[in-house]
């Protein structure tokens, strides 16, 4: 991010530092001749035109060698350019050209921090999978490109030779880890097939998400930026959800930086630990076959691949829910005393407790557990047993800031979900919300394995397994389809119903694959090919050309570029005096705190809105005599109330695009001499 400032300032010892600097001019500098001037800048920003054609040459000489080779040396750079990035982050070093004026400049000089050199660090991950794969002398042509494109940022003016020696190091690590990690497959392949796919899978599955969180279109989304201002204001508890989501984005930013990959890279973390602990569930349910397919249709279905990059509640959420099914069923499903296990139904009440920290709907384990035991014959005994009280009294405890929080702050987590909830509406019917749930349901998991979930739940054998499968899944479905037809259910809330699914398709469909007729096994194939596509295309809509208003990754994009213009207003505006930012919406506000310069302490408006956390945190009604910047969605006129409380203003529309679409028009006010305003209630929760 461009403006994010570094979790560690660079320091290097000054003789270390006078001997780079000097090392740096003499090759940048008394290096000079006209050759260098032609073809170092060829290295260093035309390589593809270099190395493309001697890629196409080895694949020619070499078909089967070089296909393994180019993937690993694919992964090995996806590795190296997240790890450069990050570090990048972490150090925060300047690079040469915008430290010194006489810098033999040959290229363009980025803003971007210096240490390491991610070219360096590409390049050599890139060519080192040949040293280790193949003794084809073409080897030591792409060891000399990487030795040339790495010089060749220091003879450009852009990196320091210590930033190109460390990015040659990340590079060469890079590509090594990935070398001993495709040699430990191949190794293991032979000896567990199954698991040894899932594993690779899900690791080079979460070094993609990884890339794409640092170089992907999205912006953060605007819970993704809200939660973030949460954890800026650590405490027992939010408005409307519960604090682990901002401990979590407290604890990764305070490692990798206040910018998308510090925030996010806990949701590569927990989707790839939700999978594991899937598969662990489905091979002690059934057998090895049943936990991989499960595992792996978890990172293939919409509905939760796109938590593997958006860090949401839901991210944590569906790991403690995973976990919380684990546990339960090894507490459950063996001992009917329940004293053998109560090791599990304690680790079981912490589970169910940090999972109504993240989000409240875990509760709905309580009643999906009880409804298993009481209705099972062979498990109901277990009621009459100390451990799942045990269990539910640790749940409350770790639970229990929440509810301290609330006393103290007039209960407005239970005000809230009781308006989410249209609990004051009564009872109301809207088919129209109806058909839209059930559509967004078969959207997000996509129309065949839809219906192929649902009807898994029902065939899967078992008694014991198939209640076990079919109570952790049809009470939360049910309970969001009645609900849609009072009012709106947004399509990610019944995700938890269908994790049990995914084991029960993998158990009727996957593990019994060669009794399926060849018809049926095509609308399987087709099912699963469709979810992945679908996954895939969401990651990049723009290639597809769906128009703004239909696509739902448009709310992720234009955020940066709205927190440029604000912040170039803002500094503008400075020079007369301090100067704050408004906005009449918290996701505008939590955006522009992100994405402002400096990341600036910014407020929300109370114009007959509901309550949010906003309200909450220290307000703006005694900045009296400063300027301000308020900006709302929409060409707007100017609010009222807003106006009265400014000595003048002035208006400017803000156009943000996505390439040449545009995405979002704002209106921006520039509001001077702030003389106070009345402190409104809020409407409603």
């Amino acid at each position: 991010m461009e403006w994010c400032m570094p979790v560690i300032l660079y320091s290097m010892p000054e003789w270390l530092q006078q001997m780079d600097t000097a090392l740096f001019f003499f090759l940048n500098k008394d290096c000079q001749n006209w050759l260098f001037d032609l073809i170092m800048p060829v290295f260093s920003h035309r390589t593809n035109i270099i190395v493309i054609p001697f890629l196409l040459l080895f694949f020619v000489k070499q078909k089967r060698e070089a296909m393994v080779i180019f993937g690993i040396s694919f992964f090995s750079l996806l590795l190296a350019d997240g790890t450069t990035h990050a570090l990048k982050e972490l150090i925060g070093r300047e690079r040469p050209c915008n430290s010194f004026q006489d810098v033999h400049l040959l290229v363009g000089c980025s803003r971007s921090f210096a240490l390491p050199s991610g070219h360096a660090a590409n390049a050599f991950a890139v060519a080192v999978p040949f040293l280790f794969m193949t003794r084809d002398r073409m080897r030591h042509v792409f060891l000399g490109i990487a030795v040339f494109v790495s010089l060749s940022r220091v003879f450009v003016g852009v990196h320091y030779p210590s930033d190109v020696i460390t990015g040659v190091v990340v590079g060469i690590l890079s590509s090594t880890a990935v070398v001993y990690l495709y040699r430990w497959a191949e190794k293991r392949f032979h000896e567990k097939p199954y698991t040894t796919v899932m594993y690779v899978f899900l690791l080079a599955l979460s070094i993609f998400r990884i890339y794409y969180i640092l170089y992907g279109p999205l912006d953060l989304s605007p819970d993704e930026a809200h939660y973030w201002e949460w954890s800026r204001r650590l405490d027992l508890s939010y408005y409307s959800k519960g604090p682990m989501i901002a401990y979590l984005i407290g604890l990764s930013t305070s490692l990798f930086g206040n910018n998308e990959f510090g925030i996010r890279f806990l949701a590569v973390v927990f989707s790839l630990l939700s999978s594991i602990v899937l598969y662990k569930l489905g091979k002690e349910m059934y057998h090895e076959n049943v936990g991989v397919a499960s595992a792996l249709l978890f990172q293939l279905i919409p509905l939760y691949s796109a938590f593997g990059v958006i860090f949401s509640i839901d991210s944590p959420f569906i790991f403690f829910w995973t976990v919380s099914l684990y546990l339960f069923w090894k507490a459950a499903g063996h001992d009917a005393s329940g004293h053998s296990y109560r090791g599990y139904w304690l680790l079981l009440g912490v589970s169910v407790g940090l999972g109504l920290l993240t989000k409240y709907t875990m509760a709905f384990f309580y009643l999906c557990a009880f409804l298993f035991l009481m209705l099972s014959s062979h498990k109901r005994v277990l009621l009459k047993t100390v451990s799942p009280y045990l269990a539910l009294l640790i749940s409350i405890i770790i639970f229990s800031p929440v509810i301290v929080w609330n006393a103290e702050h007039d209960w407005v987590t239970f005000r809230h979900t009781a308006g989410q909830a249209h609990l004051a509406d009564g009872l109301q019917i809207s088919l129209k919300s109806l058909v839209e749930f059930i559509g967004s349901q078969v959207g997000v998991v996509t129309p065949i394995l839809f219906v192929l979930i649902v009807i898994g739940l029902w065939r899967v054998e078992g008694k014991g397994k198939r209640d076990f499968l079919l109570w952790f899944s049809l009470p939360v479905i049910v309970f969001f389809v009645v609900k849609s037809i009072q009012g709106k259910v947004q399509a990610n809330w019944a995700m938890t119903g269908y994790i049990t699914g995914l084991i029960a398709f993998s158990e009727v469909y996957i593990s019994k694959w060669k009794e399926h007729r060849p018809p049926f096994k095509k609308i399987l194939i087709a099912g699963i090919a469709l979810s992945f596509v679908v996954a895939a295309v969401a990651h990049y809509p723009s290639k597809i050309h769906i128009p703004v208003k239909l696509d739902p990754t448009s709310r992720l994009r234009g955020w940066k570029e709205l927190g440029r213009q604000v912040s170039d207003i803002h500094d503008e505006m400075r020079k007369g005096g301090k100067v704050f930012i408004l906005s009449d919406s918290y996701q505008i506000a939590s955006e522009l705190a992100f994405y402002g310069k400096g990341h600036p302490v910014t407020y929300c408006v109370n114009l007959g809105r509901r309550m949010n956390q906003y309200d909450l945190w220290p307000d703006f009604y005694s900045l009296i005599n400063s300027d301000a910047i308020f900006v709302t969605i929409g060409d707007a006129e100017m609010h009222p109330k807003v106006k009265d409380s400014f000595g003048h203003y002035e208006k400017r529309l803000l156009r943000v695009y996505d390439k040449d679409r545009l995405l979002k028009k704002y209106s921006v006010f520039l509001c001077y001499g702030f003389k106070g305003m009345k402190r409104e209630k809020a409407g409603s929760y």
